[in-house]
């Protein structure tokens, strides 16, 4: 790959890494972290004044270093704390950056972590032995800041994207009565059926999976080709160096695949309120489960918002006009609640 603005020890620091271990995926952020920031893309090149960020490494319960990172407002009360799960792969360090920033300059303390394996946190890259797991690790983290005196009587939202939406449902069924509300895009309720090995394939991947569950056999096709509509766009996630791009492992694949069977059989019960955005040309999760979820839901408080002919990457990979849309979306559906929750 050729990166343009990188020069050569930069890139040499990246090929040489060995990135299924996380010092070797720290090194090479810290080393690409500034070309990241200077791609011409809209997430990184709109400026927000006002805005504080910081990066903490805590080791959880379960001995798991993991990495974290907030965006404050620097001179506004906080609104509410809006608590982010990443996709699938991904980290909340680099497309994520303009997200939350343009969240936090809104008023929102926005908050991430990188899940165990994935990003800067500790673990094999890309592995998820248990999907519930997982989910007691975010639900550990963003319990920790919600108990934050300075957050006392806060609303608090979870953000999920893709994968994320899973996780955040997933918190939800964990923790019916917890948060204020939760922002979907593109939730993986279902993975659409031409990214999902057909069944005898699937078979016979569960039985390896039981003698070598991180092996890297489950056959994919190119995620940034169908997730990203925009073509410059698609081609700047080589920029996102630490993020999974091999094939799935065989346990995380199962996982994943577990789950979402798991939540297209529990629609019924998010009773929490919603919004679900969701692009309609989407091939990588699948839009119509995320209207049955919005028909399904017990929630008497729930919006969807179809994009027509947006892909997978709503928030980094549409147009910039689409992206600013969905954000401003996002935006006005957290203010209208947050003045729903103190009025409550």
């Amino acid at each position: 790959v050729r990166w343009e603005g990188v020069d050569e020890k930069v890139a040499r620091v990246v090929a040489e890494a060995n990135l299924d271990h996380a010092p070797d995926r720290r090194r090479v952020r810290e080393a690409f972290k500034e070309a990241q920031l200077g791609i011409d893309h809209c997430l990184f090149k709109a400026q927000y004044a006002g805005v504080k960020t910081k990066e903490s490494y805590v080791r959880n319960s379960r001995g798991i270093e993991i990495f974290s990172k907030s965006w404050l407002p620097e001179n506004s009360r906080i609104k509410a704390l809006v608590c982010f799960c990443h996709g699938y792969g991904d980290t909340c360090t680099f497309f994520f950056e303009g997200i939350a920033k343009k969240i936090a300059s809104a008023g929102y303390g926005v908050f991430a972590l990188d899940y165990p394996g994935f990003g800067l946190s500790e673990g094999l890259h890309g592995y998820i032995p248990s999907f519930d797991a997982l989910v007691d690790d975010v639900i550990e983290h963003f319990s920790k800041i919600k108990a934050n005196p300075e957050y006392k009587g806060i609303p608090s939202f979870l953000f999920g994207q893709s994968m994320g939406g899973a996780v955040a449902l997933k918190i939800h069924f964990k923790q019916p009565d917890a948060w204020d509300g939760a922002i979907l895009v593109a939730p993986m309720c279902k993975i659409a059926e031409d990214v999902v090995p057909s069944w005898p394939v699937q078979q016979i991947l569960i039985c390896i999976a039981k003698i070598l569950p991180r092996e890297k056999l489950v056959p994919q096709k190119d995620l940034a080709e169908l997730a990203f509509k925009d073509l410059k766009k698609r081609e700047q996630t080589s920029y996102n160096i630490i993020a999974y791009k091999d094939k799935p492992r065989l346990r995380t694949a199962l996982e994943m695949l577990r789950t979402t069977q798991e939540i297209e059989s529990r629609l019924e019960e998010v009773s929490l309120p919603l919004i679900i955005l969701h692009g309609e040309a989407d091939l990588v999760t699948d839009p119509s489960v995320s209207k049955a979820l919005y028909e399904k839901a017990s929630s008497s408080d729930k919006k969807l918002c179809l994009y027509k002919d947006a892909y997978h990457s709503l928030l980094e990979g549409e147009p910039d006009e689409t992206i600013f849309s969905v954000l401003d979306d996002i935006i006005s559906w957290l203010n209208a609640h947050c003045t729903t929750s103190t009025a409550s």
